[in-house]
């Protein structure tokens, strides 16, 4: 399916929100942003999802985060969807702005609809998408992206890890290995070299001894 992929640049769109008219690069200044769709208002899976983020939103905003939602129906619906949410997550706040997209265009700019599905009017459906950006030479760039079928929520966890994932790797020079955890060690890339390594991991680092003797697998905590 066309359209946005990691490391592509996300539009400076201007819709209307839960939060007045907002022009993206505007309200994200120079933080990530987390961009993420929904198939629409007064769904089940949504309204938990979008509980969780307005639950999660704290931590977001600890790591330098802005919250974006979108979802293919005007503002009226949204905000009167937003009761519901609150409601339904112990009254945890809804302080992101949701984008209104009942055009369904910004859907198609930032790759998050269906690509075989249509509703009985024929319109594309917006799938369940999200979107880390970040800034890559002076553009919001997409950092990493999930797409699930409606039928299945995202867990929130899994975009708080992979976040702090992206953030260390875009500081230090280093990578997450399989099943990394907040607080586990990380690897060091394989493009600094040892002398390098030394310089810039002072508290030192774990070379595996492995069978082929290259010494590729090294271990810090940043």
């Amino acid at each position: 399916m066309p359209g946005l992929t990691i490391g592509d640049t996300i539009p400076d769109l201007e819709a209307e929100s839960t939060h007045g008219k907002i022009k993206l690069y505007d309200y994200l200044g120079d933080s990530w942003a987390i961009i993420f769709s929904h198939p629409g208002d007064f769904t089940p899976v949504c309204t938990t999802e979008l509980g969780k983020m307005a639950e999660y939103s704290p931590k977001f905003r600890e790591k330098g985060v802005k919250l974006v939602g979108l979802s293919c129906d005007d503002v009226p619906s949204h905000l009167e969807w937003i009761k519901d949410i609150e409601a339904y997550n112990s009254g945890c706040k809804v302080d992101y702005p949701i984008l209104a997209d009942p055009k369904r265009e910004i859907i198609k700019q930032l790759n998050m609809v269906e690509p075989d599905v249509r509703d009985s009017s024929g319109n594309p459906v917006p799938s369940r998408a999200l979107h880390i950006a970040g800034l890559i030479r002076r553009y919001l760039g997409v950092k990493l992206s999930f797409l699930y079928p409606a039928s299945t929520g995202r867990n929130m966890d899994e975009v708080v890890r992979v976040l702090e994932s992206l953030q260390k790797a875009n500081k230090h020079k280093v990578a997450t290995p399989a099943n990394w955890k907040p607080g586990d060690p990380v690897v060091i890339s394989p493009s600094v070299s040892e002398e390098e390594a030394k310089k810039t991991f002072p508290q030192g680092y774990k070379t595996v001894d492995l069978p082929s003797k290259k010494g590729y697998l090294r271990f810090t905590d940043v």
